[in-house]
């Protein structure tokens, strides 16, 4: 049995309020599947579990329940080296040319890192092209992926979607039954909790912005909010890597298109290619 429509709208609403996350009519299903294990929690069961949720909730107003809700709700799917093609023009034409502007570190940010394979990955093609001087912010609004991705310690399902056998074994332990990490890899990666609503974290001014597959969630007015505040954390130069869905192009012209087969990629007026 579905959530009610007036369960539904209750939940989108709590969730555009604190993410700008929008769950149109038709994700029922997906309130129903994301909440029900935190029904269960309460001791809650039956076709009617989620429902009953819901209506507690909204009577004891907890606000730690409610960052529960919101969390469940806008954790996203990733894998190692997702889609491939932005990790490609990472390493063949943005490394190169973030490393001609300035003889600084690389500064990096990883928004909506979700259980950190994104930021892992990233470090992992630095380290790969004999970069050593650089750091990866990387930052998600939900606190629990964000712990996963601290502790750095994946099932080999986990692993087995997208990471090379080379890689596996060069920057990761047997860890159990699964894999963890190894020191290398994970000092370079920072990991901090963020709402892409709120003013940037500091790290910056940033050299790479990933920014991918988030901002299909949200509407015109709050990508643009969205884009603008990254803007002012960027080099001038500086490259911002969508996911493949995602363009700048109707919404702000702060980036110029960067002429690339491998997906979409932006640049901040000022740099030299």
């Amino acid at each position: 049995m579905s959530v009610s429509a007036e369960a539904f709208g209750y939940v989108a609403d709590l969730v555009r309020t604190h993410s700008a996350i929008q769950l149109t009519p038709g994700k029922e299903y997906l309130v129903e599947s994301r909440l029900m294990p935190l029904a269960r929690e309460k001791g809650l069961s039956g076709p009617t579990a989620v429902e009953s949720y819901v209506r507690e909730m909204r009577r004891r107003a907890d606000r730690s329940e409610v960052t529960r809700v919101v969390e469940a709700l806008t954790t996203n799917e990733t894998s190692w080296f997702r889609d491939n093609s932005p990790f490609v023009v990472f390493r063949r034409h943005v490394v190169p040319a973030v490393q001609s502007l300035h003889p600084g570190p690389v500064r990096i940010w990883s928004a909506a890192c979700s259980t950190g394979q994104e930021p892992y990955s990233i470090a992992m093609t630095l380290l790969e092209t004999g970069e050593s001087r650089f750091s990866v912010l990387a930052t998600d609004l939900s606190t629990a992926v964000l712990a996963q991705a601290r502790r750095g310690e994946y099932s080999q399902l986990e692993m087995n979607r997208g990471l090379p056998a080379a890689m596996l074994i060069r920057y990761f332990a047997r860890s159990g039954a699964g894999w963890a990490v190894k020191d290398e890899l994970r000092r370079t990666v920072t990991f901090t909790q963020h709402n892409l609503l709120s003013p940037p974290p500091s790290g910056g001014p940033f050299d790479v912005v990933f920014l991918r597959n988030v901002l299909i969630y949200f509407d015109a007015a709050t990508k643009r909010d969205i884009f603008t505040r990254i803007r002012r954390v960027m080099r001038p130069g500086a490259f911002l890597i969508l996911g493949a869905a995602e363009s700048t192009v109707g919404i702000t012209d702060a980036w110029e298109r960067v002429a690339t087969p491998y997906g979409s990629v932006y640049r901040v007026p000022g740099g030299t290619s």
